[in-house]
């Protein structure tokens, strides 16, 4: 009876090593729940061009928006384990794991996380008209009154990042405002419909660039490149806070362990490919990669991290 079970085990490796070896044979779906424009739209379409080459196959990226990424994710969960979807979302799943007392899926059991292909922290900022030039300013003239800010989506990063810095710590009576994506929500700051905003980096970077709006302060460890004039939250007064939206790459549970690994191992590749780098730093994002275990490992102890938060700040989703 063992030896029987082992001989299947050994067959089911086979065909899976084979079946990878043929894998990509056709395009593969990359399902990304959030509008165009934002952080995961944006590594999509950069690492999934490199995909292209890399793999002689399309990556075609389809976005399908709503509830805080959930539809999006609830659909690639639901799809063939054969590599042909992908799901390529933010750190939003590991918030939506708590933030959600359904989301539609199960974050660790519904998936395999792949690969991490980059990450940026999240930034506070306002729109130029507005008087405050510091994230303590903002704080002080923000006392007594009711505010509100734009996030990309209830349950993102950015989302959380807002309510613990300008609610929970600097105790303002603040209500984030949703949009669907990060282009929306760059959009109503630019026309002052909330004037404060928090994000990831890359979405109003280029209004920031432009003098449209003003970045206060990030969520790294140290002041990034693109803009070397802002404080880190721990340079503001608010030191502990370190918070980042990151990009992954997954697949349906139950896909080939060999397809897993062809898929890591080409993220890796377009990461390090030069132009790839030169277009991620160009729009304020780190390269990450790795290999797959590590991946996975990062995922759980983000999940853990974000439901903290959540519980903390008592977020509820829109």
């Amino acid at each position: 009876m063992r030896r029987k079970f082992f001989l299947a085990l050994a067959a089911w490796a086979l065909a899976g090593t084979c079946f990878a070896q043929d894998w990509p044979n056709k395009p593969v779906r990359v399902i990304v729940p959030f509008a165009p424009g934002g952080p995961v739209d944006i590594i999509a379409r950069i690492v999934g061009a490199k995909l292209n080459e890399t793999l002689g196959q399309q990556f075609v990226v389809e976005n399908r928006t709503g509830a805080g990424g959930n539809i999006g994710a609830a659909a690639a969960a639901k799809s063939a384990s054969d590599g042909y979807t992908v799901l390529m979302t933010s750190s939003a799943i590991a918030v939506n794991a708590s933030l959600y007392p359904n989301p539609g899926y199960d974050a660790e059991r519904d998936f395999i996380a792949v690969a991490i292909p980059a990450s940026q922290p999240n930034m506070i900022f306002v729109n130029a008209s507005m008087p405050a030039r510091t994230l303590p300013e903002l704080i002080s003239e923000s006392r007594g009154r009711k505010i509100a800010f734009a996030s990309p989506g209830s349950g993102t990063t950015p989302h959380l990042t807002g309510e613990n810095i300008l609610r929970v710590i600097a105790k303002l009576d603040v209500t984030p405002i949703h949009f669907r994506g990060a282009g929306l929500a760059v959009t109503a700051v630019v026309q002052g419909e909330p004037p404060i905003g928090c994000m990831a980096i890359s979405g109003p970077l280029p209004q920031v660039k432009a003098g449209r709006l003003r970045a206060l302060a990030v969520s790294s460890a140290k002041r990034i490149p693109a803009l070397p004039d802002v404080p880190t939250f721990a340079e503001a007064g608010f030191p502990g806070v370190e918070d980042y939206t990151w990009v992954g790459v997954f697949v349906p549970a139950g896909t080939p362990a060999a397809i897993v690994q062809k898929l890591n191992e080409a993220v890796n590749a377009a990461i390090r490919n030069s132009e790839v780098r030169a277009r991620l730093a160009a729009n304020a994002f780190d390269p990450v990669g790795g290999p797959q275990p590590q991946a996975a490992e990062y995922v759980k102890t983000e999940i853990v991290k974000w439901g903290k938060v959540v519980r903390d700040t008592g977020a509820k989703p829109d």
